[in-house]
């Protein structure tokens, strides 16, 4: 039962990094991301009281470096441009609390688990992202339940109910999709990459479970997590090695229960479509560019002729696209495209430099653990895809990798070498960057 509680415990910590939210009884400028990279901080002190050793990976001092970087030039913009807009001239503070808060959800992990892998941290937010998907239908569908979470959570639920939309507790719109889709991969990954993961049928069932829960549930939150499914099929078959010359009995294992749980989600799917009104209207919203596809030969949705038709909004003159016009908040441009709202903001220079960090991180985790280059490739591209949608970054899921142990907890008492600056040996487990930055 302690376990259990203690499981609990940390998907709700999890669930506060990565889908933060505020509460209705404190400050609305006060998230849990926030309580968390306090916490993380804490930690981190109580580490270095302990050890006196403070050691950084050269991966995180040179993002640590490009964010400072890009929140310099962004601050010159508004300078120059005698704004008061500061969106991103403060990014390294975003950068440092996304950092902390991974490094208190890593710390935790490890309490109970005694290690912090990405198997381990993918089974959590799988779990979370399911969760949010639940939560979602039975806030739409239960009236005790959505008033319960409206009075204790303060998401902005009421612009929601306005355009009708679903959500779940700090899971809606766009920012849900983008962390649906990236869980979608990682749970690939797993699938693709961990040995304990193939060989064990219940782990298998139960991420494929949350994976086509958060495929169509998911997508009927937000329709940006269809990159995810997309590009998290394409990871599938070709590294899940079902189409290789000679197939191991694990993948076979794995292409029956990926097939099996298929073929459940598209019957319960269909019935569902066919027989309840609210799941009709909710897939026709969720696949709008599919049905549009089927019945009338065009792929296309309200929000991308409402994206092509008006947003795509750019600087009219030299210096704008330079160094940009120091506005980004308020919906200045209305625009919600991140290229064009970036852009504007601080021009070809600073978004070049804000882009460049996260070229970096997939490339420099892409080296560091080829056997998942293609999860950091499909992350890498995802980044330049969302922004055609929204302004947002996904550093969150990478601090989470700094933040690991390992990748890899396939083999028992598993350490790998580590890359720290002036250090070229393994770091002491006493270490302030225990858990360790890669």
């Amino acid at each position: 039962m302690f376990k259990i509680i203690s499981y609990i415990f940390i998907a709700v910590i999890v669930s506060f990094y990565f889908f933060p939210i505020s509460f209705t009884f404190l400050p609305a400028s006060l998230n849990t991301k926030m309580m968390l990279g306090v916490l993380g901080i804490g930690f981190a002190g109580l580490n270095w009281l302990k050890t006196q050793n403070l050691t950084v990976s050269r991966g995180l001092l040179i993002s640590i470096i490009i964010s400072l970087l890009f929140s310099f030039i962004c601050y010159y913009s508004t300078d120059i441009n005698n704004t008061t807009d500061y969106s991103y001239a403060s990014y390294i503070v975003s950068f440092s609390v996304w950092f902390f808060g991974a490094f208190a959800v890593c710390y935790i992990i490890r309490i109970v688990h005694e290690i912090a892998s990405l198997r381990i941290l993918t089974n959590y937010l799988a779990a979370v992202c399911f969760f949010q998907c639940v939560a979602a239908l039975m806030i739409d569908n239960i009236p005790a339940f959505k008033l319960l979470v409206d009075s204790i959570v303060n998401q902005g639920q009421d612009f929601f109910d306005e355009v009708n939309r679903l959500y779940g507790i700090g899971a809606a719109l766009d920012s849900a999709g983008v962390r649906f889709s990236l869980v979608l991969v990682l749970i690939t990954s797993s699938l693709n990459n961990s040995i304990k993961t193939r060989e064990n049928s219940w782990y298998i069932a139960m991420l494929l479970i949350a994976f086509f829960t958060i495929s169509v549930i998911g997508n009927a939150i937000a329709r940006t997590t269809i990159l995810g499914v997309s590009s998290s099929l394409i990871y599938f078959f070709v590294g899940s090695g079902l189409f290789r010359s000679i197939v191991k009995m694990e993948s076979i294992k794995l292409g029956i229960l990926f097939g099996f749980l298929l073929v459940l989600a598209i019957f319960i799917s269909v019935y569902l479509y066919n027989n309840n009104k609210e799941f009709y209207d909710q897939m026709r919203f969720a696949f709008e560019g599919f049905f549009n596809w089927i019945e009338h030969g065009e792929w296309r949705t309200g929000s991308t002729d409402k994206l092509n038709r008006e947003m795509w909004i750019w600087p009219e003159d030299q210096k704008t696209w330079l160094i940009g016009s120091g506005k980004f908040g308020l919906y200045e441009f209305s625009t919600d495209i991140g290229y064009c709202r970036f852009i504007l903001y601080c021009g070809l220079i600073g978004f070049s430099v804000f882009a460049f960090l996260f070229v970096f991180n997939a490339l420099y985790f892409m080296n560091r653990y080829p056997k998942y280059w293609m999860m950091f490739l499909i992350f890498l591209v995802l980044t330049f895809i969302f922004w055609v949608k929204v302004a947002t970054d996904i550093f969150f899921i990478y601090a989470l990798f700094y933040c690991l142990d390992t990748f890899s907890d396939d083999e028992e008492n598993e350490v790998e070498e580590l890359d720290v600056i002036g250090n070229n040996e393994k770091l002491d487990e006493n270490s302030l960057l225990y858990p360790r930055y890669v």
